[in-house]
This record gives C-alpha cells, sequence and structure tokens, in this order.
C-alpha cells in the first residue's frame, strides 16, 4: 500500500473503516462486485461519495481493503514451535461465520477478476503477494526447525494444495471451509506430504 494512500486512509477512526469494510461486504454480498457503485456505498454508509473517494480512489481500492480487513492475524505474530501449531493457530483466528462469508465473497470476486484486470492486479499486490509471503515465513521456520526437509519439492505447492482445498470444498461439496475440515485436512494431506 502506498503511503499517499495510507495518509488517506488515517482521516477515518479504525471503528469507522471497520464499519464501512463491513457494509463493502454486505453489498459485495448482495449484487457482486459489478452491482456496487461507490453511490451504494456512500448511501449505505451516509458518508459522501467525495470521502469515499478521497480516502480510497476509487472502487477497486474499497472493495480490495475491506477484503483485506477481514483477515484476523498476520503470520509474523504465529510460531508455536511447530509447523502444526503454526498452521493450527492461523486457522483458530478466523471463526466460521467469517470464513463462510469470505469464502462466498472470494468465489464472486474471483469472477470478476478475470474481466476487471485492475481488481486482479491490486488484489494480487495487496492480499495474494503478502498472504503468500506470510505462508511462506511459516514453511521457512518449518525447515529452519528440522520438520520439513528444505529439498522436499511439495513446498513449493503447499499454498496451491491449501487454496485448492478451500476451493475443492465449496465446489465439490457446496460447503463452506471450516476449520475442522481445514484442520482435518492439514492432518491428513499437508503434512504427511511435508514430512515425506
Amino acid at each position: 500500500m502506498t503511503e499517499v494512500a495510507a495518509a488517506r486512509r488515517s482521516r477515518f477512526t479504525a471503528e469507522r473503516a471497520a464499519e464501512l469494510y463491513a457494509a463493502v461486504r454486505e453489498l459485495l454480498g448482495e449484487v457482486g462486485y459489478d452491482g456496487l457503485t461507490m453511490d451504494a456505498v456512500a448511501a449505505r454508509t451516509r458518508t459522501s461519495k467525495a470521502t469515499l473517494y478521497r480516502q480510497w480512489g476509487g472502487k477497486v481500492e474499497l472493495v480490495v481493503e475491506a477484503m483485506r480487513h477481514t483477515k484476523a492475524t498476520s503470520a509474523v505474530d504465529l510460531d508455536t514451535g511447530s509447523l502444526r501449531g503454526d498452521l493450527d493457530a492461523l486457522l483458530a483466528h478466523d471463526n466460521e461465520s467469517s470464513m463462510e462469508e469470505t469464502s462466498s465473497l472470494m468465489r464472486g470476486l474471483a469472477m470478476a477478476m478475470h474481466h476487471h484486470p485492475d481488481l486482479r492486479r491490486v488484489f494480487i499486490e495487496r492480499i495474494v503477494e503478502p498472504e503468500s509471503e506470510e505462508f511462506r515465513r511459516i514453511m521457512r521456520r518449518a525447515v529452519d526447525r528440522g520438520e520439513i526437509r528444505a529439498d522436499n519439492p511439495a513446498l513449493d505447492h503447499v499454498l496451491h494444495m491449501m487454496v485448492g482445498a478451500i476451493v475443492a470444498r465449496g465446489l465439490l461439496e457446496n460447503l463452506p471451509p471450516t476449520r475442522e475440515f481445514l484442520r482435518g485436512y492439514v492432518d491428513a494431506v499437508l503434512l504427511p506430504v511435508l514430512a515425506a
């Protein structure tokens, strides 16, 4: 995120920004990305459209920040002493309701990104790349602790496996990912592959 954007956003209190991000996510759930307008956000949040543009620059930035705001913790803060513990702690920070909401919104945004390259670019820059780096940091710590061999070829695919499990849960079973499902996946698939 640029310093200019951060400075613009600083005029909103954390509580007010959280309310606004929640409203944006509600609107995304109701009308999807294409149906969401800055006018609708302004009306829902009783904020002037000019203020929204001044604070966030536009719809793409506002939507991405609203999605980024749902992330409860950073992997930088998680170091339980084991890979299993780190992954479990990462999963424990999201409640079932927020996981279901985020999963549903992400399905819609994934489709929108195919038609809106600017949304895809900003989403990758502000959410995918930082979260991927945090996940890689967890893996590096596990390698440093000797839990995973540094030359394990599965290391390059861990993030793909986790994302794949989340997507497949919705696609194959029409169910949201839950902590129980993801913990089971970690124990049955991810950890055995990494221990090989």
